[in-house]
């Protein structure tokens, strides 16, 4: 499948003769080319710049293989292209990028922003990334969107908010763990809390994360000051006792005997790929709600259920950023899809469920409209 790679270009109109060859390239191209020059807005209609996306890695957190640089990368780009072109007809490129300082990304990505509609970080290890993207965010006018945070937030929410209502419980009544405070998990943490969450505790390598704890960089610390409101201190496992949700993205292990702690009608979303922070058959021995980054059991946390979608609506109406408005209204068009199907082994819809990217396109560019981030 993967020999000579997953992509391929095709032209959209026939060279047939030398008439077609004329008009497509010179001479005719340059009577486009001035109208551009005069009136930049006019690559929209008469380039592809604003259909495309940049699929843009440096190849230093690949999908659970970690550092493993940018020529190893590019099979995930690749695979991440096809999805935006299978599952919402949106074109990209792939690019991988042979350096990793801070300064040299945001320096590259600004200087080929001009060829695109949109940039799609991916697989950039924390926390440069929280950097990476607020600056480009602030340098662009078109949408920048790390999927490993906000892809993996918005299915999460989703997931959840439908997880809530079939425990008869609204989101603010809920109190969350999650471990893991890398890109996704500070990300899921976020949404969480601008979706209304009653208190959540986020743990890493060295125990839950609390104000005054030594050692924080910046983006802990902005975490420790919103999060964790009950002062818990100590490990994962002390924190789920009584708690009602845990939602894993660290690649750690949790025992069941710490998931038997939890509240009544638990919800476990273990998450970390390939390997689940618990194996979901021992979950569900004491949860009402089981989830995991895996296709092979039920309730998948998969983002090719929010990214595609997206961008498709991103790119709809040329919008100059994808805000936090637009991600909440992706999440519940993507939980309202489950409807009255609504079961504990089906909170979420699958990824070929063919509603899912029109629902999330549909509702992020309403959003646009909305907010006045949309250009058209």
């Amino acid at each position: 499948m993967h020999r000579g790679g997953k992509l391929e270009m095709r032209s959209t109109i026939p060279v047939r003769d030398k008439e077609d060859l004329s008009l497509a390239y010179t001479p005719g191209v340059a009577r486009v080319c001035t109208a551009i020059a005069d009136n930049p807005e006019l690559a929209n209609d008469y380039t592809w710049t604003s259909k495309v996306v940049a699929v843009v890695t440096d190849g230093t957190a690949v999908l659970g293989l970690g550092d493993i640089g940018p020529a190893a990368s590019m099979p995930v780009m690749e695979g991440k292209s096809l999805l935006l072109k299978e599952f919402a007809g949106v074109d990209s490129v792939p690019i991988a990028l042979d350096c990793t300082g801070v300064e040299e990304i945001v320096e590259t990505v600004v200087r080929l922003a001009p060829s695109f509609g949109g940039i799609n970080l991916e697989d950039i290890s924390a926390p440069r990334c929280f950097e990476i993207e607020d600056r480009l965010r602030a340098a662009l006018d078109i949408p920048v969107f790390h999927d490993d945070q906000h892809g993996t937030a918005i299915v999460t929410l989703a997931a959840l908010k439908n997880a809530a209502r079939l425990v008869g419980r609204p989101l603010s009544d809920l109190r969350a763990v999650v471990a893991g405070a890398g890109a996704s998990g500070v990300a899921v943490t976020r949404m969480l809390l601008e979706a209304g969450i009653g208190d959540i505790a986020v743990s890493d390598s060295r125990g839950l994360i609390h104000q005054g704890r030594a050692g924080l960089n910046p983006v802990k610390e902005a975490l420790a000051a919103d999060t964790n409101r009950a002062g818990l201190r100590g490990s994962t496992e002390e924190a789920l006792r009584g708690a009602d949700v845990f939602i894993g993205l660290s690649g750690g292990t949790v025992h069941e005997s710490s998931i038997a702690t939890m509240a009544d009608d638990a919800i476990v979303f273990a998450l970390s790929n390939p390997t689940p922070e618990v194996h979901p058959d021992v979950a569900w021995r004491h949860a009402r709600v089981v989830a995991t980054g895996r296709s092979d059991f039920p309730n998948q946390i998969n983002n090719v259920l929010a990214f595609p979608g997206i961008f498709r609506g991103a790119l709809d109406v040329r919008a100059r950023t994808i805000t936090e408005g637009m991600k909440l209204a992706a999440a519940d068009a993507l939980a309202a899809i489950v409807g009255d199907d609504l079961a504990p082994d089906h909170i979420i819809p699958g990824p070929f469920d063919e509603r899912v990217a029109p629902a999330v396109s549909a509702a992020v560019a309403d959003q646009a409209r909305r907010e006045g981030v949309a250009r058209s």
